[in-house]
């Protein structure tokens, strides 16, 4: 089944922002919200998305969405995100910056902060940092994966050991109403907790859109996240649960 002009525009919608809502769709393209429903439900018979109440969401499942739609994805709040966390980085701390389009916000962010030392498995992240003269860049080595720029396997991990950061600022690629953080390769799960383990104190970096997925593999619990910080409130249960795990969260907007 071939999309129509409608289908493919509301596609990027959600490609942008990570869900799309029938109210809105049906004001923004003057069409009722029948139209757009049908539109939602065959785009989901399609596989391209999933609806939920009120709307729809990128599908995920056991496979990622592709990197530039990531990128795309919730660009401002990423940035803001970024801003928020960066600004509760001192100057000459160590950093590890894992993978993500979250994590290389933070690293523009730190563009003009001194006397860092960022280690790493993102290339992109690395790239970033260049400009900054102030800051050494430690590239944790290993298998280097294409579609994202991602250093994994037991070399990473290897290197990550002979670490003992200030600060692990991470994401991931889906968060649970448990708090459990996941994500969809198990070589990357290894490298995040061992990043975790090497830490003073972990950060994590994560929208909304993180709510609205799931992955199959388990990094670890927010339980052993020092801050979090993210663009929306969490659901009441899971807000709760922060605060008796001690895990504080900074809402950026």
């Amino acid at each position: 089944m071939s999309l129509s002009f409608r289908q493919s525009d509301i596609l990027n919608i959600a490609r942008q922002d990570g869900r799309v809502m029938v109210e809105d769709l049906a004001a923004r393209f003057d069409v009722t919200v029948q139209t757009i429903r049908r539109d939602l439900s065959e785009l989901s018979d399609m596989g391209k998305l999933d609806r939920v109440h009120g709307g729809a969401v990128l599908r995920s499942g056991v496979s990622n969405i592709g990197y530039e739609d990531r990128r795309a994805m919730n660009a401002e709040s990423k940035a803001l995100i970024a801003q928020h966390c960066a600004q509760d980085i001192p100057d000459g701390a160590s950093i590890f910056l894992n993978i993500g389009t979250s994590t290389e916000s933070v690293a523009r962010q730190l563009l003009g902060h001194k006397d860092l030392m960022v280690v790493t498995n993102n290339m992109n992240v690395a790239n970033i940092l260049v400009d900054n003269p102030n800051c050494q860049i430690v590239v944790a080595g290993g298998v280097l994966r294409r579609s994202d720029g991602g250093l994994v396997g037991n070399l990473t991990v290897a290197t990550i050991e002979q670490f003992k950061f200030d600060f692990a600022i991470i994401g991931c690629s889906a968060l649970d109403t448990a708090g459990d953080l996941l994500d969809f390769d198990f070589q990357e799960v290894r490298v995040s907790q061992t990043i975790i383990a090497q830490a003073r104190k972990t950060c994590l970096v994560a929208d909304q859109t993180k709510f609205q997925r799931t992955a199959p593999a388990r990094i670890a619990s927010l339980s052993e996240v020092d801050m979090f910080y993210t663009d929306q409130p969490l659901p009441a249960g899971l807000a709760v649960k922060c605060t008796e795990w001690q895990t504080q969260v900074k809402l950026c907007s």
